[in-house]
């Protein structure tokens, strides 16, 4: 079958390029093409009671499918370039900012009117964090909540559903260039278009890195970011969280000089697991509806590894680490912040006993049998630090969960319409290394929507 355009990935990326030639050429015959499931039909199985650990699905409904990784997420979209990516780098800051903007309005056209819009602008906070070698970074945040966030897809499939052709569990194998634009192939049938968008996420990464290789476009090895999620009350981060929600922290350790930032902060949220290629790594939600919400607070703590000549596989590097996570712990490890300080192995009853009631069942153990001496003492580091603007973060019985890995596609050679080596292939989003976040990743789809209108 042929198509004008074929979109491949159904997150945020493929959504939005959808959603836009919808507007600007409703003409043209797109399709979209998903290995995961439709919205409807993303359940994941660990219920806490019959199923209590991930069971390896063949299709990880937290982390593929309509919405993709960031269905299921806290939904907060970052309004700056000051992080989630480097989409101003090729497009430039002011058009960046405006397309994250112009992706907010859409977010509250089809569900989110009523989400507050925090900013960092301003607050008295940043002068705090400077006080203690902290900084905190400008960004203005929609939270939309992990709730609201499916109503919204669920309003923007509704609207597409009709408009273009969505074929869902249907993984492509390869895309091969053609006379007159591409082929897409899947395992039962083989699909053509002028051009092609590929927005397969950070779950695409090994695919994306494949197909790379197999068309000869330029890459370059990108970072990994490995660290914990802290769960602690509410109430040590409420005076931050109530005004500005999501508060991104970065500190450069004293003793190695390495950056530890915050991310992910999900104010009375949740810990949850996440499969990522038969990994289990450890992620938080947060929820917009008063009765989701819980009496915790979780983000993460991550550093960011960057490799070079001889070793440059970063992605294989943090992989290695969350496989030792899962034979020692089969699955995601948690401890008390009072037994990693003391060399102490976390126990069902030292877990028990705590003043805190973990979100996710996981296995009590011993970070420090998993995580590098340097990013384990960068953390450590980074907890004190930030006990000084938000005093009980380094509390005993603050629980850590390991290990939290981000991993970022090797970055793919674009020019300024995201556009590859070959005129019309357009690679977008998580996939493509550049963009980190869902604002960005959005973004980035309406940019090439509009460029491909344009032409």
């Amino acid at each position: 079958m042929k198509y004008d355009i074929i979109i491949i990935g159904a997150g945020p990326g493929g959504i939005f390029s959808a959603y836009e030639l919808v507007q600007k050429r409703p003409d043209l015959k797109v399709a979209v093409f998903e290995a995961g499931h439709s919205l409807a039909k993303r359940h994941c199985p660990i219920d806490g009671e019959k199923i209590k650990s991930c069971i390896g699905c063949q299709s990880c409904s937290i982390m593929s499918g309509f919405g993709g990784a960031g269905a299921f997420s806290d939904g907060k979209y970052n309004i700056t370039n000051d992080f989630g990516g480097t989409l101003y780098e090729y497009i430039g800051k002011e058009r960046a900012l405006n397309l994250m903007k112009y992706v907010d309005e859409i977010n509250m056209r089809y569900g989110g009117e009523g989400t507050k819009l925090y900013s960092t602008s301003g607050t008295r906070f940043k002068k705090e964090c400077i006080k203690h070698d902290l900084h905190l970074l400008d960004a203005s945040v929609r939270h939309l909540g992990t709730d609201i966030n499916y109503v919204v897809l669920e309003n923007l499939y509704a609207y597409l559903q009709d408009k273009v052709d969505f074929y869902f569990d249907t993984p492509v194998e390869t895309v091969a260039i053609i006379d007159g634009g591409y082929e897409v192939k899947c395992q039962d049938a083989s699909y053509t278009c002028e051009k092609c968008i590929i927005s397969v996420g950070r779950s695409g990464s090994k695919w994306m890195e494949r197909v790379c290789k197999e068309l000869e476009i330029p890459t370059k090895s990108n970072r990994v970011d490995i660290g914990v999620r802290v769960e602690l009350p509410a109430d040590v981060f409420s005076h931050l969280t109530d005004e500005l929600y999501e508060s991104k922290i970065v500190y450069r350790t004293q003793k190695y000089q390495d950056k530890v930032r915050t991310f992910c902060m999900n104010p009375k949220g949740a810990v949850v697991n996440e499969n990522t290629n038969g990994i289990i790594t450890v992620n938080g939600h947060s929820y917009e509806d008063p009765e989701k919400q819980t009496n915790n607070t979780n983000f993460a703590l991550l550093v960011a590894k960057h490799f070079s000549e001889p070793f440059k596989d970063s992605n294989g590097y943090g992989e290695s680490i969350a496989r030792l996570s899962n034979m020692l712990g089969g699955g995601v490890i948690v401890q008390r912040f009072g037994d990693l300080i003391r060399g102490k192995r976390s126990t069902p009853d030292r877990i028990e006993e705590a003043f805190i009631t973990p979100t996710l069942k996981a296995t009590p153990g011993d970070l420090s049998l998993v995580l590098p001496k340097r990013i384990l003492d960068g953390i450590i580091e980074m907890i004190y630090a930030l006990d000084k603007v938000a005093p009980g973060t380094a509390n005993d019985d603050t629980l850590l969960y390991g290990v939290e890995v981000k991993f970022y596609n090797m970055e793919v050679e674009v020019n300024d319409k995201l556009e590859c080596c070959y005129d019309g292939l357009y690679i977008i989003g998580d996939g493509s290394g550049i963009t980190h976040s869902l604002s960005h990743a959005s973004a980035s789809g309406v940019h090439v929507a509009r460029d491909i209108a344009e032409k």
